[in-house]
């Protein structure tokens, strides 16, 4: 059985003809329905700017929430600490 598919995914008025994997489907299509409800948020806020400008401002806003989400996902200073912790315990117990 092929895991891929082929799927028409339309955002911002265009199709895009895609091949995706089958158990990606349900979370490209949200993807492209993020990005139409956000265009037409500052589409509806910014009358007089060009679509181009409005994708970008898009661009931008997912970029920084990208970026914030990935500092919220750092556990190396959790890994690092629990190392720290660890080899602590260890030296404690063994000294017992």
């Amino acid at each position: 059985m092929n895991d891929k598919i082929k799927i028409n995914l339309k955002m911002a008025g265009a199709s895009y003809p895609l091949t995706i994997n089958r158990e990606d489907e349900e979370m490209v299509r949200e993807a492209a329905k993020q990005v139409d409800i956000r265009l037409n948020a500052y589409r509806e806020h910014y009358l007089n700017v060009s679509l181009e400008r409005i994708i970008a401002m898009v661009a931008y806003q997912f970029a920084l929430e990208n970026l914030r989400l990935k500092d919220c996902n750092d556990t190396e200073p959790y890994t690092a600490k629990i190392k720290e912790l660890t080899e602590v315990l260890e030296t404690y117990f063994k000294e017992q």
